[in-house]
């Protein structure tokens, strides 16, 4: 009879044994389940924190770029070596005299101006250079090379020395229209009462002295007392309240 109980209490035992087995191995079975969810909602909460990040980094970067305003004010119109005429320019011309002519839309401010001056008293000043074309313009520059060669210059200084006072065909403020050369077109112009009158007062008729020697490496023009740019008078007044020459005050107006 005990033999009996103790064979039903050890077959009990190993079932309990074989139960407490499986059961820790159900128990690791589920922690390393839970293990791996785990992990997982920590990649994905990295993953999105990344986007998220990225995301704000993206915005930051379009808010610190600012676009550049359109200049769309046809007095300002820009022409040098970089910003050359375009080809579809056109302009609609009218005469100061027999021979020279003036964008029609401004040449009112230049009769005033210069009418202005001779009611001053000073009756020295005529326009010696204002609208070329491109083929005119052309000439000058390929008269002005040849003058240097024939001085003993090689191609590449007469070129040099020519670009210090004539810009390429389409690179003048001249083939624009809106520039006007003064008297005999040198630095002479500068010792007289009409530069005077004009350092006073030309900005009142919406005119600035476009290459100023202090600007020259911006504009790349050496200083050229006698050439004058019609800009209008507001514009004018604020370039002079600014101290900038046009390239400097273009790209204040693009940025503000």
């Amino acid at each position: 009879m005990k033999d009996k109980r103790r064979k039903y209490v050890k077959n009990n035992m190993n079932v309990l044994k074989i139960i407490l087995i499986l059961l820790s191995g159900i128990s690791i079975i589920l922690l390393a389940f839970l293990w791996l969810k785990l992990e997982d909602k920590s990649e994905k909460v990295e993953e999105n924190d990344d986007v998220s990040n990225k995301t704000e980094q993206s915005n930051i970067i379009e808010v610190v770029v600012p676009n550049k305003k359109k200049i769309t004010d046809w007095r300002l119109i820009l022409v040098n070596k970089e910003n050359p005429l375009p080809k579809d320019f056109v302009i609609e011309l009218e005469n100061i005299d027999e021979t020279k002519q003036f964008d029609k839309r401004a040449i009112g401010e230049l009769r005033r101006m210069i009418q202005a001056i001779k009611n001053s008293g000073i009756n020295n000043i005529w326009v010696q250079s204002a609208y070329r074309s491109i083929e005119y313009q052309q000439n000058l520059y390929d008269n002005k090379i040849n003058d240097y060669l024939n001085k003993g210059a090689t191609k590449e200084e007469a070129e040099k020395l020519t670009l210090e006072y004539i810009n390429k065909p389409g690179e003048s403020e001249h083939n624009l229209g809106l520039a006007v050369d003064f008297n005999n077109v040198n630095n002479d112009f500068k010792n007289t009462k009409a530069f005077e009158w004009l350092n006073d007062n030309a900005k009142e008729y919406g005119f600035i002295m476009r290459y100023p020697e202090e600007k020259a490496e911006i504009t790349g023009v050496a200083y050229e007392p006698w050439h004058w740019r019609y800009v209008g008078r507001d514009n004018a007044y604020k370039m002079e309240e600014l101290n900038m020459c046009l390239e400097e005050y273009r790209k204040y107006l693009e940025e503000n």
